[in-house]
């Protein structure tokens, strides 16, 4: 198969038993499922077998998959198996966003202490978040997930992922804010969380 492939390409030759065709959506996608997975649980081992549970729960059910869409599938497998390990533990993990493998160090105008200062600062603030806040932040603003995407993957409306998103964003600006350095530091970037998506549509979700 050639990398220029499509997903709905591979998918379809993969429902057709090509394991090769199945084999390059997981080459394609296994780095993305990974550092999701790593950012909502902040464990590397937890986070690999998620990822390997993702695929292979995705390979023995590829006919029940509507569509095409094989990025957002396997990552609402992912993201779903993540979401109960975390329920399930309670935990409120620090997630080291520096660490997180295939996200490219941006370009800033402060200095590598400052840099550091800040990544310091959205770590711990992440980390605050509830498991189901966390998921929308990480998919929508970490990743840059489109918010139907992001939707499809958590299995909620989407206007329920732009509030529940909306308010991950407050949060985090308040806790953010709460710390005179970190506010500092992210109004050098121009990073500094909005409280509102760029949207009117809201929901009663309150997580």
């Amino acid at each position: 198969m050639a990398t220029s492939d499509s997903d709905a390409s591979l998918l379809a030759a993969a429902r057709a038993g090509d394991h090769t065709a199945f084999a390059a959506l997981v080459r394609r996608y296994q780095g993305l499922v990974f550092a999701v997975a790593y950012r909502l649980l902040g464990d590397r081992d937890a986070a690999e077998d998620v990822t390997q549970e993702a695929f292979v729960r995705a390979y023995f059910s590829l006919d029940r998959l509507r569509g095409d869409n094989f990025r957002a599938w396997v990552l609402r497998i992912a993201s779903n198996a993540a979401l109960d390990q975390l329920r399930a533990a309670g935990r409120r993990r620090q997630v080291p966003l520096e660490l997180a493998p295939e996200r490219p160090v941006e370009p800033t105008v402060c200095s590598a202490v400052e840099h550091l200062g800040l990544v310091e600062a959205l770590e711990a603030a992440l980390a605050q978040l509830p498991p189901e806040q966390r998921a929308v932040v990480v998919l929508a603003d970490v990743e840059g997930l489109p918010y139907d995407e992001v939707a499809t993957i958590l299995s909620l409306p989407i206007g329920t992922v732009k509030s529940r998103l909306a308010r991950a964003r407050m949060r985090l600006r308040a806790l953010l804010e709460a710390d005179p350095r970190a506010r500092e530091l992210l109004e050098l970037t121009g990073r500094l969380p909005h409280g509102e998506p760029e949207t009117s549509d809201r929901t009663s979700d309150t997580r």
